[in-house]
């Protein structure tokens, strides 16, 4: 089962997230100050980090950066903590790596199916990091490797493509992928999935991304 960090400067918080976590079987570590929560993080390698945004010292957003900044955490999800208050936290915590957000106060059936579905999506995101033909996926270091050629894509176009290689041939609609590499709770333009494919398709060529008229997306090795 998954490990989970929790670094929320609220002892009661803590307590009652590690409780309903424990009780779905995962293991559960916590931290109290955003330092010792990177210090766990660096230490343990968690799936996922719960992060507090507003704590005393270190911020949830300057501890995100710095677990970001490190190649080896680009596969730790990030889920930030936030009052609803706290809306300029929200953006400038996914302008900084998070993967998503949940407000507080905290409903703890909310938290764990959220939980349960991040994780789902890094799990079908990992199933892409191997050899395929004549390039590799590398979701630890989130890039692209063709030949003697590193590509490096922003995090979106990584995810998009991750998730469409994961099933070659599987048509991918566009609801799914909206739902799997943006999340529900982000409202994004419905050209948002057209922009990032044509970007792919600039950097790899036209040939491996496949549009399906009116469904939604495949990767082929069939051209």
């Amino acid at each position: 089962m998954a490990t989970i960090l929790i670094v929320d400067d609220e002892d009661d918080i803590r307590q009652i997230l590690a409780y309903n976590l424990i009780k779905e079987g995962f293991t559960v570590l916590e931290a109290s100050r955003g330092d010792e929560g990177l210090s766990l993080c660096e230490t343990h390698k968690p799936d996922l980090i719960l992060l507090d945004v507003m704590m005393p010292g270190m911020d949830g957003i300057e501890v995100c950066e710095a677990i970001k900044s490190n190649p080896a955490n680009n596969s730790t999800i990030i889920c930030f903590l936030t009052a609803r208050s706290e809306d300029y936290s929200q953006i400038a915590g996914l302008d900084v790596g998070g993967d998503d957000y949940v407000n507080k106060p905290i409903k703890p059936k909310v938290l764990i199916s959220r939980v349960h579905a991040l994780l789902r999506r890094k799990e079908e995101a990992e199933l892409a990091s191997s050899n395929l033909n004549d390039f590799t996926i590398n979701r630890e270091k989130y890039i692209i490797e063709k030949g003697d050629l590193e590509i490096r894509l922003p995090r979106k176009e990584f995810e998009l493509l991750s998730l469409l290689a994961s099933k070659p041939d599987y048509v991918f609609k566009r609801e799914s992928i909206l739902e799997k590499v943006w999340g529900t709770d982000i409202v994004v333009g419905d050209r948002t999935i057209d922009v990032h494919i044509r970007k792919l398709r600039e950097k790899l060529g036209d040939q491996y991304i496949q549009t399906v008229k009116g469904i939604g997306y495949k990767f082929t090795w069939n051209n």
